[in-house]
Parts: C-alpha cells; structure tokens; sequence
C-alpha cells in the first residue's frame, strides 16, 4: 500500500467512525479489513493530522450563554470567564484580570492614547501584561489618586509606570485629589494649565480600561478603604442611592449621576465624557459588584466587558 493509499483509506476509517458514527466492526466489515486495522487507520488519522478531536468542557455552554445575553441586554462586546468549581474571590479576580490583560494586549496599536483608571482590578490586570512594546503609545491617568493622608498617588504612579515599563509608553499623571474637599476647588484646579494639559490629553484618548467600585466587595475596592471617603461622604452617597462607582464618578443602580452630590468633587470622567472614547474595556470580577457593574452597563460607559461567571449571572439575575 503506498503512502497516499495508507492516509486515504485511513481518511475513510476516520470519516465513518466520526461523522457517520458507525462502529469498528461495521467499518471492519465495509472496508474488509479485521478491527484492530481499523483502529490502526484511526490513530494515523489522528497522528497525519486528519482528525482534530477538541474538547469542549460543561461550563463553556453556561459561559456561552451567559455571554450572548449580556450582549443583547447590554449592547457590549461581553467576554465571560469559566469559573472553577471552588474558587475563592481572588483567584476568579485574578482569571480576569489575566484574560483582561490579553484583551488589552489586542487592542493596542502604535500611537494611540490610552486611559487607564486606578484600582484593586486595574492593578491585577497590569501585573498580568505581557512586555509587548507598542511605538508611540501614551498612558494618561484617568482620574486623580491623592487621598486624605496625601497618598495614593504613589500607588497609582507604580501601577502606571509598570504598564509603560511592559508597553515602552510615555505616562501622563493626573496630580489631583481622588476627591476635592470642595467643588469651587475642583473648578479652580480645573483653569490650571499644568491640568489642562492632562485633561487635553484625556480627550484624545481612543481606549480606556476601567474596572467599577462597590462598596461592600469581598475583595476590597481601593478606594473604598484606603482612607478616600469619609463618613460624612458614605453617608451622603447612600442618601443620593449611589451603589458603587467608575473612575471615582459614582452611579445610581439605574445608571444615572448627574445629580449625586459627591460627584461635585470626583477627579474622574464621566459616563457622558466616557462615552467620546472609541473602545472602552470594563473588567470585573465579584458578585458584590453585580450591581454596580449593572449601573455601569446601564450608563453605558463601556463598549467591551470581560467578567467572571458567576458574576455574569448576578448581573443577570438582579431584578
């Protein structure tokens, strides 16, 4: 038998036992040849590469769909992450933080100016890029980071710095308090060249990362406890019925924000001013951040959302 002859017939085993489903001794049988031939043309169909078997695990069909619905609702390039039977917070934070990092990686391009906001996700995604320079590409602070105690400036600095380390981007800082004691400030702050600048450099962005705060997630949104709000300011969100934030502006559970108190005094875009970028990725991850991660869908502040399963279907059940 020659070699084209061996890799036909083996062809032929390979299509009868796999797409017609017929049994080794029914092939055997069709074929005149003994069983175990037929088992030896199946796994040269196999070795020469004639058949590719996948497999498909149970959850990619619950992802799949969880994935189309979130889609439809929400009009978002919805990416769903499989979750492991008994895996804690973290580790499903940690899974989407590592597909968000390979989305990301996808959408950059040489020259493009990206916004990246601050926080607990955003910093687990950073820590998951791969080195990959991208010529010409800038990084500007989306929102400020100064709390308080005059930190946290530091730590949105090293997070930035890294993903400009691994891209061989240019980082633009935003050097403002996360939240102003008061709203005459922020105006005045916002007349300031050295602002204007960085605010400038915010509206040519064509692709901002994000993630959305809550106030009770079981892993701790940063700037929920690290010394950012007061009391006096948790307690006026809750009287306006905030539910959880996206760049440090703080939304409804219908999505609205405009006339939430506090956002007088935020740092960061808003929804509407969110809206101008082209691509704008969202990633999160945990059920505590269902509800906020609606509001944000709602003001549609994101074009793409990677999410962990069981999240995903929190979302989907809230009524």
């Amino acid at each position: 038998m020659t070699p084209d002859s061996r890799l036909e017939s083996a062809y032929d085993a390979a299509r009868m036992y796999y797409d017609e489903g017929q049994t080794m001794e029914a092939i055997a049988s069709a074929l005149s040849v003994s069983r175990s031939t037929v088992s030896r043309m199946l796994r040269d169909a196999r070795d020469e590469g004639l058949v590719q078997i996948s497999l498909r695990p149970p959850s990619a069909h619950r992802v799949e769909a969880l994935r189309r619905r979130i889609a439809q609702q929400y009009g978002v390039v919805a990416h769903v992450i499989a979750a492991r039977h008994g895996d804690a917070e973290r580790e499903r934070l940690q899974a989407v933080a590592e597909a968000g990092a390979g989305f990301l990686e996808d959408m950059l391009e040489p020259g493009m100016t990206i916004g990246m906001a601050w926080g607990t996700t955003i910093a687990a995604l950073v820590g998951s890029v791969r080195p990959q320079p991208v010529p010409g590409l800038r990084i500007v602070q989306l929102n400020g980071a100064i709390n308080t105690e005059g930190s946290g400036l530091t730590y949105v600095s090293t997070v930035l710095s890294r993903a400009a380390a691994l891209w061989d981007a240019t980082v633009h800082h935003f050097p403002v308090p996360a939240f102003f004691d008061y709203a005459k400030t922020r105006d005045a702050m916002w007349h300031e060249r050295s602002v204007q600048r960085v605010l400038e450099t915010q509206r040519q962005c064509t692709l901002a990362v994000f993630s959305v705060g809550a106030f009770d997630a079981e892993v701790p949104s940063h700037v929920y406890t690290n010394n950012y709000l007061t009391v006096d300011d948790l307690r006026s969100l809750r009287a306006d019925g905030a539910v959880g934030d996206v760049c440090t502006v703080f939304l409804r559970a219908d999505g609205s924000f405009r006339d939430v108190a506090m956002n007088a005094r935020c740092s960061g875009p808003d929804p509407a001013q969110l809206a101008r970028i082209p691509r704008r990725l969202l990633v999160a991850a945990g059920t505590r951040k269902a509800l906020p991660l609606r509001a944000a869908l709602r003001a549609g502040v994101a074009t793409d959302l990677v999410v962990d399963e069981l999240t995903a279907a929190s979302l989907l059940s809230l009524r």
